[in-house]
């Protein structure tokens, strides 16, 4: 009977439109990028210091190449970037760290 919950769990996941999930997701990060990130980091430059970019290399380099790392950049800010912490909610945090890496991984 165990095995038989397991399989269901797992199905689930696989068939119910995950894909569908992550583009609004995405798209909702798109939207909080567009309106709290683009000034300074457009098509995934750094208006402010040119070298920390948004690019896949660069993130890789500066230790910046996963979801929980930019996640904690956005929160706390660093360095010249503004902590978003208190301004945007954890969910908004977390679209908008899915879609840079996403947009990083593709070439924006």
């Amino acid at each position: 009977m165990r095995w038989l919950l397991t399989f269901f769990v797992i199905y689930n996941i696989f068939t119910n439109n995950i894909q569908a999930t992550i583009a609004a997701d995405l798209d909702a990060g798109e939207q909080i990028f567009s309106a709290n990130c683009s000034a300074c980091h457009a098509n995934g430059n750094n208006a402010i210091m040119p070298d920390k970019t948004l690019q896949s290399d660069a993130l890789s380099d500066n230790g910046m190449n996963s979801i929980k790392a930019i996640t904690n950049q956005v929160k706390n800010g660093k360095n010249a970037m503004p902590a978003f912490g208190g301004r945007l909610a954890d969910e908004d945090i977390d679209n908008v760290a899915n879609y840079v890496l996403n947009k990083s991984e593709n070439g924006w």
